[in-house]
């Protein structure tokens, strides 16, 4: 099975994954669509840090982003660096669940990706957030998930 698209939503504050969204195609609409649906169960944040994909750099999502208030931050072409824990969250997500699961569908995409970041979140302590899991850091940060800083 061959999938087009992945998002990943990652919380600076906690490293919690907050969602990875996997679809034949993203656009910005899409974007916007699934920061909604997150943004019923925490706030907004007040910056979405981006790289240059169209569904990043389209109408849709400045749109959306200008009517709430969000700064739209891309980091610049070729500068993954400026984005470094997102890039370092991508590769262990290829290394440890893309690269190992042949995916037969969507749907089985979807789960199997979905148990790999429900892991990472309960289940793997950060050196950068010392040694707790995201969701134990935000616990202990006093910030219930609902509460969270940013994604």
């Amino acid at each position: 099975m061959t999938y087009c698209g992945r998002l990943t939503i990652i919380d600076d504050f906690s490293k919690e994954s907050v969602d990875i969204v996997v679809d034949h195609g993203i656009s910005g609409q899409y974007v916007t669509r699934v920061v909604d649906t997150i943004a019923r169960f925490r706030p907004l944040p007040q910056t979405l840090r981006t790289d240059q994909g169209p569904e990043f750099t389209g109408r849709a999502l400045d749109q959306w982003a200008y009517e709430r208030g969000i700064e739209l931050r891309l980091i610049e072409a070729g500068k993954p660096t400026q984005n470094a824990f997102v890039e370092s969250f991508n590769g262990k997500l290829r290394d440890e669940c893309l690269n190992v699961h042949q995916f037969l569908s969507i749907e089985d995409a979807r789960s199997k990706i979905e148990a790999w970041r429900v892991d990472y979140n309960l289940h793997r302590p950060h050196s950068s957030l010392g040694q707790l899991t995201p969701r134990e850091y935000l616990r202990r940060s006093g910030i219930e998930d609902k509460e969270a800083a940013n994604f």
